[in-house]
């Protein structure tokens, strides 16, 4: 197993589960399969960098597979565009890179079996008409007319159609299920359906394309994926992805789908196809423009990788849908760059400043670090100071609000690592409007130490003639709203803000020769990127990848230790990154600041029991210690209430702190020790826990009232196992005829019909017996 650091969300215990038991061999397999029909966004980078983190955490692999099932809206570009995604993110596929085109010949054959089984037909009806037929959530289906087609009359029409003989639309390929299935979904399902078009990599050897619900689960048995991790949206999927396995199976090893939540963030639409709109309608200027939420607009606007990884640790891996607020990403972005980007000199809006008693025609050569706040750092410019300077427009103000720190008639500033100045007069144009300003310097002012002269506030600024004019492109949020599509059209949400061009901006000269790619801080303005498209050798473009105010970091700073602090290198400009700190240096720096914590750490192993981990992850802070503390109260075993704290709660609490929940420590610790009674499975304990996260309560009280006691009387279990037998006859005739790998279908039947609550050992125990 791999010594990366172990992630910590309820997909990972799932993965050690399989391992402590000897699953598929030992081995973890996990895929990132994207569709090749647009740009990635930041909702896939989530599921990036969790597929491939986990598989390298527990020494596994990931495949990078795409799923390229439909020729109309497929394009190369597309293709080269993911895989630079996913490699700058740091994704390593090594030699897996698979496509589902990959597997045509062979999905085809599958597809013949379940013709000859009798387990798939050729279904004549137009679209309209399957739609029709298929029902609703109230309303059962309608068996096609042609459901009873023969198996040779099903054979002789499909090989017509991958011939090419019927037009797009003429006929398809169904599963033959049950069109009175309590999941819409297994109503006969569409499986293959006729395109004749162009496809990127096949061309048109083909014109029929399989189905994604029947390509998906194949592709992860052909590559011998054991772990298929999606998004919640595929849950009611995962019953047609079992049935097209155990149809087509054995597979070793065989796969299984676990959906996380996905990622759906404020101000931010994550549909590929308002994207694409956005792109066609040039509302922007590509998937690329840095305002898009597409892993490529991100990088051109200079978010890093490490900040959408900081990101993606800060929002955790949960099991319900949640808005989050992109104000945590902002936070990211904001402490990632904090570190990595040296301080520099620009204005935005300038207005012009004379010093009037500035020796004429003298420029001064300043010396100033490129790292102001931590000189051990070291690197620095020469930036040339006269008595012809620039300012930034709103940095003066004609009447001054009673908390002013800024330049204002008789007000005085210091010049950020200059001079003291003090405005003695404000120059009016023809219209009345400032157009300049008259200042005088202090000569024996210059120094920023501890025995400087001590002003009220700090301005920046650079030399009027030997500044650089530059291109600054202030980017903000691409929509005004927090959920655009919420509205009647997201289109009529777009920030008419979101693009502003800093006209006659100007920076320090030490800027013009900045690399393609590279990061600076302008000092009070934000973090800006040399644009990688855009900049020109001696005219770097600049975008504004975020600004400096930050309203999240009060919100979080209980969480997160502050950003400034966790950085620590001491490399010059341009040297490779130090290492990061991980979340775990955080936890102990916390506990090394408070006395009471550590004291918990150490009664948490000595006194408790519990592990290393264990005692690290609930003392990270004081709020969470306090909580898991509370719980014991509830007469359960420690170790329960740390699992179930740390692998469960967790995940349900999402965004929210502990402390918010209308679950308290006390009753949380009520419910984990019915669970150590063996009052209630596994299942439906969590089936419970998600309740009193949603809703509070007594635990003991919601138990009865949801009807979640555990079952163990062989009545009931009978009962239920007698009406699942019923309702499944072909199932039960496959069981005993061989297939003895139904056995796990038939039983996950009965547990669903208990509502979980049955006892499984006693269910699979009876139903081996009533099955012979």
């Amino acid at each position: 197993m791999s010594d990366a650091r172990k992630p910590q969300n309820f997909i990972a215990d799932i993965i050690e589960a399989d391992l402590r038991a000897g699953r598929n061999g030992g081995q973890v397999v996990t895929r990132f399969p994207p569709e090749p029909n647009g740009f990635l966004h930041i909702g896939h980078a989530k599921s990036i960098l969790l597929n491939f983190g986990l598989a390298k955490a527990y020494g596994g692999r990931t495949h990078l597979r795409f799923d390229d099932t439909n020729p109309v809206t497929e394009e190369t570009e597309y293709v080269e565009a993911i895989e630079n995604d996913v490699r700058w993110l740091g994704g390593d596929w090594g030699s897996h890179l698979y496509y589902a085109s990959d597997y045509f010949e062979r999905m085809y054959e599958c597809a013949e079996r379940l013709v000859r089984e009798g387990q798939a037909y050729v279904d004549s009806q137009t679209q309209e008409q399957i739609r029709e037929a298929r029902g609703s959530f109230e309303r059962p289906g309608v068996n096609s007319p042609f459901r009873d087609r023969t198996v040779a009359e099903n054979l002789d029409l499909f090989r017509r159609m991958r011939a090419g003989e019927f037009p797009d639309g003429a006929c398809v390929l169904r599963g033959k299920i049950d069109m009175s299935h309590r999941n819409v979904l297994m109503r006969d399902p569409l499986l293959y359906r006729i395109r004749h078009a162009s496809h990127h990599r096949t061309a048109d050897r083909w014109c029929i394309y399989p189905m994604y619900d029947y390509a998906h689960p194949l592709e992860d048995a052909f590559e011998g994926v054991t772990h298929s991790i999606c998004t919640l949206e595929f849950e009611s999927n995962r019953e047609l992805y079992d049935w097209v396995l155990d149809a087509l199976g054995p597979w070793d090893p065989r796969p299984r789908q676990y959906e996380f939540a996905r990622l759906a963030l404020g101000y931010t639409v994550m549909s590929k196809r308002k994207l694409l709109q956005l792109v066609q309608e040039k509302r922007v200027s590509g998937w690329d423009d840095p305002r898009m939420p597409t892993v490529a607009g991100m990088r051109r606007r200079g978010v890093t990788p490490e900040a959408l990884r900081d990101f993606a640790d800060l929002i955790g891996v949960a099991k319900n849908n949640s808005l989050v607020d992109i104000g945590k990403l902002e936070f990211a972005i904001r402490g990632d760059l904090e570190g990595r980007s040296p301080r520099a000199l620009a204005v935005l809006a300038p207005l012009p400043v004379t010093i009037a008693n500035w020796p004429a025609g003298k420029v001064e050569e300043l010396d100033l670090p490129w790292w102001p706040g931590e000189p051990a750092r070291g690197g620095s410019r020469k930036v040339p100071f006269s008595g012809q300077l620039l300012v930034e427009r709103d940095d003066f103000a004609l009447e001054p609000p009673a908390d002013w720190k800024r330049l204002a008639p008789g007000r005085e500033v210091r010049l950020a690592g200059a001079y003291v100045i003090r405005c003695e007069e404000a120059v009016r144009g023809p219209g009345g409007e400032v157009v300049g300003l008259r200042c005088t310097y202090d000569p024996a002012s210059r120094g920023e130490g501890a025995g400087a002269r001590k002003v009220s506030g700090t301005v920046h600024w650079v030399d009027a003639a030997r500044s650089i004019p530059a291109e600054v492109r202030l980017y903000d949020r691409l929509f005004a709203v927090e959920q655009p599509d919420a509205e009647p059209s997201f289109l009529d949400t777009l920030n008419p803000d979101s693009l502003q061009v800093a006209k006659g901006a100007r920076t320090e000269p030490a800027l013009r020769d900045a690399a393609p790619s590279a990061r600076y801080q302008f000092l009070r303005q934000g973090y800006f990127f040399a644009d990688p498209v855009d900049s020109r050798p001696g005219a770097p473009a600049w975008n504004r990848t975020i600004t400096l105010k930050d309203t999240w970091t009060a919100k979080a700073a209980q969480k997160t230790p502050d950003a400034r602090k966790a950085r620590e290198r001491k490399e010059p400009p341009g040297a490779p990154a130090a290492p990061r700190k991980t979340r775990a240096e955080f936890r102990a720096e916390a506990r090394a600041e408070n006395p009471k914590l550590l004291a918990r750490y150490t009664f948490y192993l000595k006194e408790l029991g519990l592990s290393q981990d264990e005692g690290d992850l609930l003392t990270g802070d004081v709020a969470t210690a306090a909580y898991f503390d509370a719980a014991l109260s509830g007469a359960a075993k420690p170790a329960s209430v740390s699992k179930w704290l740390l692998n469960d709660l967790a995940g349900l609490a999402g965004d929210r702190a502990l402390t918010a929940l209308p679950l308290s420590g006390a009753a949380f610790g009520r419910f984990v020790a019915l669970v150590d009674q063996g009052r209630l499975t596994a299942g439906a304990a969590k089936t419970l826990l998600a309740d009193l996260v949603a809703s509070g309560g007594e635990p003991e009280a919601r138990l009865k009232a949801l009807g979640l006691e555990k079952v163990e009387d062989r009545g009931a279990v009978d009962a239920a196992i007698a009406k699942v037998l019923a309702a499944q006859p072909k199932e039960v005739e496959r069981y005993r005829a061989g297939e003895k790998k139904l056995l796990g279908v038939l039983l996950g039947a009965v547990m669903k019909e208990t509502g979980g609550a049955a006892d499984a050992a006693l269910v699979r125990k009876v139903l081996t017996e009533r099955l012979g």
